[in-house]
């Protein structure tokens, strides 16, 4: 196993694995469109791309986002988002090493706080998270979607 940044080659990888994160999703933009998302998504040095390569193979995957700040004496915080390991290399500590990963990358980059926030309401999840340095409780998350004409 290793843990790495992913590589500009390897965006399709990653949309692949990320067929594994929700069970239904909104259809992916033109290919053109996507691959000008990753130039923009590669060249910003605030987001950290993360993937566990596997017998030659990206099996796990997160998202870490630095984001500059003007309180906490100027520290930045991050935000943790798309937490996946495809579904037949689950349960092998894949998603565990990653999030350490991030969260090392986090305090290297001076975050004095990371957070995460999850869909699911399955206890396994929230154990996993809290496992894996998180604490749930500490904040309460509210999420604004959307709305359906955009």
């Amino acid at each position: 196993m290793a843990i790495r940044y992913i590589k500009k080659n390897e965006m399709d990888e990653l949309l692949n694995l990320y067929t594994h994160l929700h069970r239904r999703d909104v259809p992916l933009p033109e290919k053109s469109k996507l691959e000008s998302i990753w130039e923009e998504i590669i060249s910003n040095p605030r987001l950290h791309y993360f993937v566990v390569e596997y017998n030659n193979k990206i099996v796990s995957s997160c998202t870490l986002a630095v984001i500059p700040n003007l309180t906490r004496g100027g520290r930045p915080y991050g935000l943790i988002e798309n937490v996946v390991t495809h579904a037949d290399y689950r349960k092998r500590g894949f998603s565990t090493s990653i999030l350490q990963y991030a969260l090392d990358t986090a305090w290297k980059n001076k975050c004095y706080k990371v957070m995460l926030l999850t869909g699911s309401k399955d206890p396994a999840i929230y154990r996993f998270y809290e496992n894996a340095g998180f604490k749930l409780g500490v904040k309460e998350g509210f999420v604004a979607n959307a709305p359906d004409y955009l």
